[in-house]
């Protein structure tokens, strides 16, 4: 064999491409992208699940914060007196005080006011009576 010859066949040998190992790489790339798909499609199902697990429990926990939230002003305003029998009792005796205080000062005022209408009732008779020689 010549160089020449050697070289050519040497040189078909390294262009020619054998479609074996290329189907094979085809192949094994193939299934690394299904893997790869599976397991994305995986991780994305998880937190798929993973966010409409905790979206649940938040919507019971809520649901039961409110519920809680209502039996307690419900029992809040059950026990609580809005009218009190001992503060009305109490009420109606500090009017009574305060309108028997009033009445005897009104009293007071009419009684001082009756004194001095009969002292100058007095006075105008006095007057009125005396002579007209006495003076003033």
């Amino acid at each position: 064999m010549s160089p020449e010859t050697t070289n050519s066949e040497t040189s078909t040998a390294l262009v020619e491409v054998n479609p074996q190992p290329t189907a094979l790489v085809e192949t094994e790339r193939q299934e690394e992208m299904n893997e790869l798909q599976r397991e994305t499609t995986a991780l994305i199902e998880a937190i798929r699940k993973r966010a409409q697990s905790e979206m649940q429990s938040a919507g019971e926990l809520s649901r039961e914060a409110y519920l809680n939230a209502v039996r307690k002003a419900r029992e809040n305003i059950e026990q609580t007196k809005l009218i009190d029998p001992a503060q009305i009792e109490h009420s109606w005796e500090v009017l009574q005080q305060e309108a028997d205080k009033n009445w005897h000062y009104i009293l007071g005022e009419v009684e001082s006011l009756g004194d001095r209408i009969a002292d100058a009732a007095k006075a105008a008779w006095s007057r009125l009576m005396a002579s007209p020689s006495d003076p003033d």
